[in-house]
């Protein structure tokens, strides 16, 4: 039995004092014998909004089975979820990052509430990934995160689909190209299971870094949704939490600035989604590291691009289950002498000793390149610092054939007017749209723009024009895109600045975004601005208007570690 008299929840079960906390667990049948174990939270997302969380209580009860079996107390909860695939294209996705810290701050409060000694979180839609992990790094109990899987491919025509094809084929039939008859064929076949997205979008993006940092255990993040072999991981979650309160090892030891590399290393040489850039400077916030977008983007740039995925390359993430997972994508960085291999990881051991008998077959396979002989030297993400962006902007450049573009802008001050002129075809080759006060605050909720680069792609003119934003992109979103630009327009940012016929430089491989203005002219527009005032002045996105800083930073909405004076833990 492990000595609870130093673990948080003695708080609510040991002693004369807490005689009315142990009165509710026998209430739900709890033996004397399990309310004297370590409680351990686990948290799901688990909803019916989505394919992405139908699997996750599944999995829950699997997790359970394994804290019980290493004599610990599972108590389950649910968190919320905002699906991005659904919320995408209309004034829902300005709830998608909201959600995040939602998730984070739930979780965080249901913890601390209960006393929970240990926590597992399982996540499957895009923001709820990074906020379970944020939330173990802002508790430091000991932690293991789960990724609930991958959706399992469509076929439509005899090829492989996501549901990016469905939001490029909407560009599609926009452009006549395709019928409506056909849009719906599609439609119906693109999802065929439960998991997330299945190309190298967010929540695949964010389950690689869950590995990479060490918070997941080792190949549990390849599996698809519905296999049932998912189950093992998830058991294996539950044996593993208990292990590690056992240790006293949390989070923090296993989370550093080392492994925060590491996952940027993964994102890169897989192409993976912008947001991640945003992501890890936020898990960095919760254990006081300085670790922002520019640091994010020149580990970028020095990683090579090596794993052939959708949206940027050809394969899915069932096909890296098929050949590996994860681990491989590791080991070859590893081997490349890409990867800090002393980071310590959930199950005890380290990223060396994890990888240790994985062996990468570069012959059998066509999915993951050696990194001295890659798809592109370049990682598949990269930044860019320039006067329209002072404080960094994010591109993806995976799967593009050039990353320079020079051009004149369009500007809208909202998605909605944006999409609405792509639908109608009102811009041409060469222009740069420029989509503005969608940031963090200004927007508020620092929207995705899949809705409009899908129709923009599937027009015919994804590489004909470019697209810069103070919000974001789907992992989803290929093309000339531009996201993150910083300071955002609300905060009188040079985005809010620029107008029709201006003209702007873009260039990936040398990190520049340039608005080709003289100071003296952005001196002039900066004193006759008025700034665009968002229709939000109370609720859940008011408030997090009212808080969240800026993108370069993570977009968090609270100091985070360096300012902490007492950690949950150590109550």
């Amino acid at each position: 039995m492990i000595d609870k008299s130093r673990l948080p929840s003695r708080h609510v079960t040991l002693g004369a004092k807490s005689s009315p906390h142990r009165s509710y667990y026998y209430a739900m049948g709890l033996s004397e014998k399990e309310i004297n174990q370590p409680f351990v939270g686990v948290a799901t997302c688990w909803n019916e909004s989505a394919p992405c969380n139908i699997s996750l209580s599944r999995q829950a009860q699997a997790t359970k089975r394994g804290v019980k079996d290493s004599k610990g107390t599972p108590r389950e909860f649910t968190t919320i979820t905002v699906t991005d695939g659904i919320a995408m294209g209309h004034e829902g996705m300005k709830s998608s990052l909201v959600s995040r810290e939602i998730i984070a701050d739930s979780v965080e409060v249901a913890m601390r509430g209960h006393c929970y000694d240990g926590l597992v979180g399982i996540a499957g839609c895009d923001k709820s990934l990074p906020g379970l992990m944020m939330a173990m790094l802002r508790l430091n109990v000991p932690s293991v995160f789960l990724y609930g899987g991958s959706i399992l491919p469509g076929k439509y025509k005899n090829k492989d689909v996501t549901v990016q094809d469905v939001f490029e084929a909407v560009g599609e039939y926009d452009a006549k190209k395709i019928s409506e008859k056909e849009l719906c064929a599609l439609e119906k076949v693109a999802c065929p299971s439960a998991g997330s997205c299945g190309g190298q979008f967010t929540a695949n993006t964010m389950a690689c870094v869950a590995e990479a940092i060490g918070l997941a255990i080792p190949g549990s993040s390849s599996t698809p949704a519905p296999y049932e072999s998912r189950d093992e991981y998830a058991y294996d979650s539950g044996v593993s939490v208990m292990k590690l309160i056992d240790k006293q090892i949390k989070p923090r030891e296993i989370v550093s600035r080392k492994s925060l590399i590491n996952a940027a290393r993964v994102v890169a040489c897989s192409g993976g989604s912008t947001n991640a850039a945003l992501h890890l400077p936020a898990l960095a916030n919760e254990i006081g590291i300085e670790f922002d977008l520019m640091d994010v983007a020149k580990i970028f740039k020095e990683t090579p691009y090596i794993v052939d995925l959708k949206p940027g390359g050809k394969y899915l993430a069932k096909d890296l289950y098929e050949i590996g997972g994860v681990p491989i994508i590791m080991k070859a960085l590893l081997d490349g002498g890409y990867f800090y291999e002393d980071c310590l990881t959930v199950n005890g051991k380290t990223i060396k000793e994890n990888l240790e008998n994985i062996v990468v077959d570069y012959g059998s396979q066509k999915i993951v390149f050696p990194v001295n002989k890659p798809i592109s030297s370049t990682g598949g993400v990269v930044g860019l610092k320039g006067n329209l962006a002072p404080d960094g902007a994010i591109v993806k450049v995976a799967g593009m054939k050039s990353q320079f573009f020079k051009g004149k802008a369009r500007c809208f001050d909202c998605e909605e007017d944006a999409f609405k002129a792509v639908s109608e075809k009102k811009y041409k080759e060469g222009d740069v749209l420029v989509i503005r006060y969608e940031g963090p605050k200004g927007g508020p909720g620092m929207r995705e723009m899949l809705a409009t680069t899908a129709a923009i792609y599937g027009q015919g003119m994804g590489e004909k024009v470019a697209l810069i934003t103070d919000g974001r992109f789907s992992g989803a979103t290929r093309g000339f895109c531009v996201g993150h630009v910083s300071p955002e327009a609300a905060v009188l940012g040079p985005i809010a600045l620029v107008q029709d016929g201006d003209e702007i430089i873009l260039d990936g491989k040398k990190g520049i975004i340039e608005l080709l203005i003289s100071n003296n002219e952005l001196n002039v527009r900066k004193k006759n601005l008025e700034i665009k005032e968002n229709d939000f002045t109370s609720g859940a996105l008011w408030k997090f208007a009212q808080s969240v800083g800026s993108a370069r930073f993570g977009a968090v909405t609270h100091p985070g570690a360096k300012k902490e004076k007492k950690i949950y833990s150590d109550i």
